[in-house]
């Protein structure tokens, strides 16, 4: 009697970033189609595709790793990436933040009462932040001599107490101005990356696997912000309400059984539906539904 062995399962390591970023990113992968599990305690995470064994690391160690081929694919910050001088394939850009779904700004910032107004003022200074290769190479490149420290944290307050500027990341400046300080430059804005490590992207299983996920992210963030409309509309008021309508390409427009009549469906603004719809009302619009999206995939 012969057996058959038992199929093994292709695995894809994949990292995910821990601390400011972790909420969101849990939150865009659940609208993307996966449910993941966290335990405060432990960052092993669960996730209920079989073919994904999934962790969290701090976002600053994440291209490293992946780079080394710790793991397969990950997201991190562009800033990161480049501060860890990574070697890794970024395969698509992921545009979300802690607070919101917009990029953050790695930026050079110093006490609003000192005389730096520019970088060239920071000479012979002394510079504090994380950041420290990437801050270096800003630093090269406006040809300014400066020490440039690395910050274990509360950067803020050591600028004008403990050094003369930090480069520091924000994503609204709040943080900075509660601190009296100013912003001097802007140096990059930084979205989250997700990244391969090369020699996964060249294995088929695993760069389609990747690929998939990428996909699937790119439409939960696409989602965010609109929502879907559908109504149906008389023959007569359909000219008038096509008009005033928003879409991505064109609505979707169907006829019902009752050939004077047409089902209508588009995708809009979310924050553009609370105008629109008592327009469409007045044009004859009826049974309107507005309904949320998790994904949209172009």
């Amino acid at each position: 009697m012969f057996f058959q062995k038992e199929r093994e399962v292709n695995k894809l390591k994949l990292v995910l970033p821990k601390g400011s970023l972790q909420e969101t990113t849990l939150l865009i992968f659940k609208n993307a189609g996966f449910e993941i599990y966290s335990s405060s305690r432990s960052y092993y995470l669960t996730i209920d595709d079989p073919e994904i064994e999934c962790v969290l690391l701090r976002t600053q160690e994440i291209p490293r790793y992946v780079e080394l081929g710790a793991f397969d694919a990950g997201i991190a910050g562009k800033d990161w990436i480049i501060e860890n001088n990574a070697k890794v394939i970024e395969v698509c850009e992921l545009t979300y933040s802690k607070m919101g779904f917009r990029p953050v700004k790695i930026v050079l910032a110093a006490p609003e009462k000192s005389n730096i107004k520019t970088v060239k003022d920071l000479e012979g200074k002394i510079i504090a932040t994380e950041l420290v290769n990437l801050t270096k190479r800003y630093l090269k490149k406006n040809r300014v001599n400066a020490k440039v420290e690395f910050s274990f944290g509360a950067t803020e307050i050591k600028a004008g107490n403990l050094v003369d500027a930090i480069v520091e990341i924000t994503e609204t400046g709040s943080t900075l101005y509660s601190h009296n300080l100013k912003i001097i430059d802007v140096i990059m804005e930084s979205t989250p990356r997700l990244i391969a490590n090369r020699n996964s992207w060249k294995d088929k299983w695993k760069r389609e696997k990747i690929e998939n996920i990428a996909l699937l992210l790119k439409g939960a963030l696409q989602a965010e912000g609109k929502v879907g409309l559908k109504m149906n509309v008389e023959k007569k008021n359909l000219e008038n309400i096509i008009k005033i309508l928003p879409a991505m390409k064109k609505p979707t427009i169907s006829t019902l059984t009752d050939k004077n009549w047409y089902a209508i469906e588009t995708i809009i603004d979310k924050n553009k539906a609370k105008e629109l719809i008592p327009k469409l009302k007045k044009l004859g619009a009826q049974g309107i539904v507005e309904y949320p999206l998790n994904k949209v995939i172009i």
